[in-house]
């Protein structure tokens, strides 16, 4: 198989299996909303194996956000663009920085932190009339001003980013590096 055509089947099998953990998270409350842990950004450590997961990672983001379109109608649309364009994004600063994982992990946490956060309220409230911003338990209200609900946003999405990336994503690139998995996919072709 060439390089092109090599790099164009992991992109694939990236973009699949994110598309399809994210379809199976999103399903439960933490898979959406504006405290998200989607364990399919676990796997946006690949990038720091192979160049490959930018596109397969955005493809997956787009693929999968896509779907919530049934969800949120026209609305979704916000997700589907800016949402993958995030992924793009820190899939990009990933792959840039690979030789430092930690540095490297922060690009798709800082990207989701800074770009859903900026949508999310007009997409959750416009599709669903509910009020996400509203913790009537903690004496919490950020729903008065988008400014509140971004900063809320920032920080919520931010740390569910973290968690998932850090905390499943880092051994995750650790096990893969042990079984030679990032040699596999970044060395030339043979044939």
């Amino acid at each position: 198989m060439s390089g092109h055509a090599r790099t164009i089947a992991h992109a694939g099998v990236i973009a699949a299996t994110y598309a399809a953990l994210t379809l199976v998270v999103i399903q439960s409350p933490l898979g959406y909303g504006p405290v998200q842990f989607r364990l399919s950004e676990a796997l946006t450590v690949v990038a720091c194996l192979t160049p490959a997961a930018i596109p397969g990672l955005w493809i997956g983001a787009v693929v999968a956000n896509a779907f919530m379109l049934t969800q949120f109608g026209a609305l979704g649309l916000l997700d589907v663009v800016f949402g993958a364009g995030a992924t793009l994004i820190g899939a990009w600063w990933t792959w840039r920085h690979h030789d430092r994982p930690v540095v490297a992990l922060a690009g798709p946490v800082l990207a989701n932190a800074l770009v859903v956060p900026a949508y999310l309220p007009l997409m959750l409230t416009g599709a669903t009339g509910l009020d996400f911003y509203r913790l009537a338990v903690f004496g919490l209200d950020m729903s008065g001003s988008w400014w509140s609900m971004y900063l809320f946003g920032f920080v919520a999405v931010g740390l569910g980013q973290a968690v998932v990336v850090y905390g499943l994503g880092l051994p995750l690139l650790g096990l893969l590096k042990r079984l030679g998995v990032g040699g596999a996919l970044t060395e030339p072709d043979q044939g």
